[in-house]
């Protein structure tokens, strides 16, 4: 963890990351759908997982747009 980003790469970097959380928060949210009452350990696994992602997404939202999520919570 030795290499220097610029700015702009540091952006990049974190607007990929929030890329990455939207699709997992996607994935977990139909696998938790998909689920259900079949197997109930399973979607609870899935609905913790979608909570644990949405809150990484609101945290790369505040970095990358600070301010503008404090008024939804």
């Amino acid at each position: 963890m030795t290499d220097v980003v610029d700015s702009d790469e540091l952006l990049r970097r974190i607007q990929r990351a929030r890329a990455c959380a939207v699709g997992e928060v996607r994935r977990w949210r139909d696998r938790r759908d998909t689920l259900g009452p079949a197997d109930p350990d399973a979607a609870r696994e899935a609905a913790v997982r979608v909570m644990a992602y949405e809150a990484v997404l609101r945290v790369l939202d505040e970095i990358l747009t600070p301010g503008r999520h404090t008024e939804q919570d």
